[in-house]
Formats: structure tokens, sequence, C-alpha cells
């Protein structure tokens, strides 16, 4: 995967002055490495004789803000050898903070000159883990050479944690495999989707598990028919690359709690015979990017040590128009039976995920029940690109996702599921709409998430519909898919409590 840093946790001792610091890294430094620090010492005596004057005038003369990212480079001496010396802003030194200053480092590094770093020294674990965590997902780079990182191998980055504390040790850790959950997650939804079909989709799962130690199971076109997976096939039927349903299983010892996560898997969307505008297809590679999420979570799980027995379900298709494609007015059965009446061929997503749920619900029998998508433009409009928005059957399961939300930074913003607004889903052939027969004025996304709601069983359920948060971002974690919701889940699964009470009989 294209993060371009190898991360190294180096114990040293806490509660020593500054200037002990700088002259413990200047002898452990390699020729060519930058030497990394917080400008919030930086007003302290022990810079003074490294910088040839005050450090207080330097850092003036340098308008080093200290704001959270900020980098002001200076020259330093060290001896007979000049060195670089990276001054970095941790802002209020808050976890979002800490992580954003880790992705601005990130994104400087370079194979040419590595870095020893003791910006993050002293913090608390969960600062170390965020500020390792945006170190790691700022370098990220994605390369259609299968696993590239950049030209020259990755950036050696060595940082410093205090000597004997545990927590930060595996806080970076932790970071690590977040971090490389999260890049896996952009590979997959960043791939062209000409390399990128349901059977590719699949292909990598495979290969994700045979890694992960995880179950695998992939069912195709005639075993979809055979058990009535109705969603899936229709909204697969306009392209000549077959769907297929991806189910991989984790099952930790002991475990108590079986989650399911369901993930939107569409290849490619081009809206089917409902077509959408040349713009609106321009990001529709990463309409997999809830399924990618799931994937990615999956991988990390053991390393993770998540205690929940967790399915995922991967519902992956290509919605393309032809002479086999749905066509609205069709009616669909879905798995279990229930059914689809369909008037716009681009609300396909729900379609897919409507099977994998109803699956979920009466064959699995999970305790909680998650589910991800690129779903609506109306998420986007409502909430941007930064939040993911949250419905939820069960507050506990809503607060305990939204505090994950917060600790990973992957916010989430809770909407409402308005009962009066089912009637969006009335039908006079069948079930259920797929979309309002009315031209009233819509609330797209909830009515999307109350559609999603009568798959799901009564069981404690939420979803998640990322559909601004996951696709291109210009913030810190660089260009590109931002794999939103693999680290919400993965700090969401490797705590407790989960957040939902197990389902009794």
């Amino acid at each position: 995967m294209p993060i371009d840093i190898r991360l190294t946790a180096i114990p040293a001792p806490a509660g020593v002055p500054l200037d002990a610091h700088l002259a413990a890294l200047v002898g452990g430094a390699d020729d060519g490495e930058d030497i990394v620090v917080a400008v919030q010492g930086a007003e302290t005596a022990g810079l003074d004789p490294y910088l040839g004057g005050p450090a207080a005038e330097v850092l003036a003369a340098c308008d080093a803000t200290g704001q959270a990212g900020d980098i002001t480079p200076v020259a330093m001496r060290a001896g007979d050898k000049p060195r670089r010396l990276l001054l970095l802003g941790l802002g209020d030194e808050s976890v979002a903070d800490m992580r954003k200053a880790g992705a601005a480092l990130g994104r400087r590094a370079s194979p040419e000159r590595g870095m020893l770093a003791a910006a993050a020294l002293g913090q608390p674990a969960e600062s170390v883990r965020a500020f390792a965590e945006g170190l790691l997902l700022g370098s990220y780079r994605f390369s259609l050479a299968s696993g590239a990182a950049g030209e020259g191998g990755p950036s050696e980055v060595r940082l410093l944690v205090s000597a004997g504390d545990q927590e930060s040790t595996a806080a970076v850790s932790a970071a690590r495999a977040a971090a490389d959950a999260a890049a896996l997650a952009r590979d997959l939804s960043n791939m062209p989707s000409s390399r990128k079909t349901p059977a590719w989709l699949a292909g990598e799962a495979a290969r994700v598990a045979a890694a992960s130690g995880l179950a695998v199971r992939v069912r195709e076109p005639g075993e979809l028919a055979a058990a009535g997976f109705g969603g899936i096939l229709a909204v697969g039927a306009g392209s000549a690359q077959p769907p297929c349903l991806i189910e991989l299983g984790y099952y930790p010892r002991g475990a108590g709690t079986h989650v399911v996560l369901v993930g939107k898997g569409i290849t490619f969307d081009s809206g089917g015979l409902s077509l959408k505008p040349a713009d609106g297809m321009k990001l529709m590679k990463t309409d997999m990017a809830g399924g990618a999420a799931v994937i990615a979570a999956m991988s990390a799980l053991a390393e993770l040590g998540a205690t929940a027995r967790v399915t995922g379900l991967i519902a992956a298709a290509e919605n393309m128009p032809s002479g086999s494609a749905m066509r609205p007015g069709d009616v669909i059965t879905h798995f279990g039976g229930r059914t689809t009446e369909v008037l716009n061929t681009d609300a396909e997503g729900r379609l897919v995920l409507a099977d994998a749920l109803a699956y979920a619900d009466t064959v699995l029998e999970p305790d909680v029940v998650v589910d991800l998508a690129t779903l609506t433009g109306a998420a986007r409009v409502a909430l941007g690109g930064v939040l993911g928005a949250l419905y939820a059957s069960d507050d506990a399961l809503a607060g305990a996702l939204l505090a994950a939300g917060q600790a990973s930074g992957e916010p989430l913003w809770r909407m409402p599921l308005v009962d009066d607004y089912c009637d969006a889903l009335d039908s006079p052939v069948a079930d259920l709409a797929n979309i309002p027969h009315s031209s009233r004025p819509r609330a797209g996304s909830i009515e999307a998430a109350l559609f999603l709601r009568e798959f799901a069983g009564g069981r404690p359920w939420a979803h998640l519909d990322i559909a601004g948060a996951a696709r291109f971002s210009d913030g810190e974690q660089g260009k590109g898919a931002t794999g939103f919701g693999t680290r919400l889940l993965l700090q969401w699964l490797s705590e407790r409590p989960l957040g939902a009470a197990p389902v009794t009989a």
C-alpha cells in the first residue's frame, strides 16, 4: 500500500529539559535526517545554543506560528555539523490538532531525508496515536503499480515516545494498523473501474482474507439467483461484468457479540438506464467506498485485538445501461421475498444493500448491524465533504459510533429517521418503491435510510451515508478517496462496549 513512511517507535527518557533532548537527538541522528521538535517548547533557552541566538527572535523572524501543522525549517549547528531542525506547530495539542500536525509532517516526508521526531514525546497515548496516524496518512500516494510507494522507497521516520510508556508504544502500533487499513480502503476506491470489476473486488477481498486470517465466501450469479438475491442481480444485469456477494468472517475465540458490517460495492455507477449526466459520473469509480471500508476494517481486526465476531458483507455490482439492464417500472424480489418497484435505476445502492441486510437479519442473526454506503447526493449537500450522515435505530449504538467517529477523526452527524416520511416508500404494485412516486420536495438521504431500515429486521442497526466524506479530498490526507469509515469502524470495534445490547430471544 502506498504509504511513503516506515515508522519506528524509539523509547526516550521523559521529563528532561529540551536542550538535553536536542543533545540526544543530534547525537542519535543520521546524516541527512531532519530533527523535528514542537514549537511549543521553542521559547525555552534550550534551543539558543543550537540556533546561534535567542530562540524567540529566530522564530519571530521565521514567522513560526505554532498553529497545528505549521512547519518552520531552521538551520542549527551541532558541533561542526549543520543540521536542519523542523519546528512543528501542535496547535492546542488536542487529538484533532495532533493528527493535523502529523499529517503535515507526513506530506513533507521524502525518501531522501529521514526524520527523527520528538514532537509527540510526553503526550498522552491517544495523542501519540493521532499524531502517528496523521503522519502515516499524510504520506499516502496512490499508484497503479501494485504496492508501490514513492520512488526510492519509503521515508524512514523514527518517532520518540516516552521510555517505559507501554501505552504510547502500543498507540504507535495501533496507528500503523489503522493507517494501513485506511490506505487499503483508499487503494480500492482509487482504482480505476476499468480494472475494478466485481470479480476483481472479490479477488482483493480474498487476498486480504488470506493475509488476515479471515474466512471468505463469494456468491456468484448462479448462487445468488438460487438463493433469491434479486436486488444484486437486478442492479448488475446491465453489465458485462457479473455481480457477486462477498462475505468475510472474523471469529475470535470467546466472542460474545456478533456484528455484521454491510458495504455498498458498486464498482462503477453510470446510473443505469436513468443515466447520470457526464459530470455526475466523474467520481463513480468510488461508489464502492463503503465496501472498501468494510474490507479494510476487517483486515485489521485481529491486529487490533477486536473481541467481537464480525461478518463483512459487500454487495458488488456494476450499474450499466444495456438491453439487459433493469428498467424503471420493474419490480424486483429481494432476499427473503420483499418486493421493490424500481422507479429510478440510479437509486441502485439501496437495492443491493437491501439484499445484504435481509440476508444478515434472517440467516446471520447478528446482535448489531452497521451499513456504509456512498448512497445519496443529498447527504453531501446537507453535510459537505467532511461529515458522514448517521442514521440509527438504537440510541446507544448511535452514541458509540458518534464517539468513535470523533476519536478517529472521521466525524459523523446524527440525522433523523422521520416516520412521517415513510409514505415516500409506498408503491401500488410492490411492497416498497425505491424512490417516491410523487414530485414533492424530497428528503432524499432520510428516505433512503428509511428504505434500508425495512430490511434490518428490527435489530440495532445504523446506516452511514458517506457520499460526501468518502470521496475526493484536498484536506490533511491529500487528494483522492479518503477511506472514510475504516478508522471509525476499527475504533468502535476495538473498544467496549459496542453500544447496543445483544438481541435476546
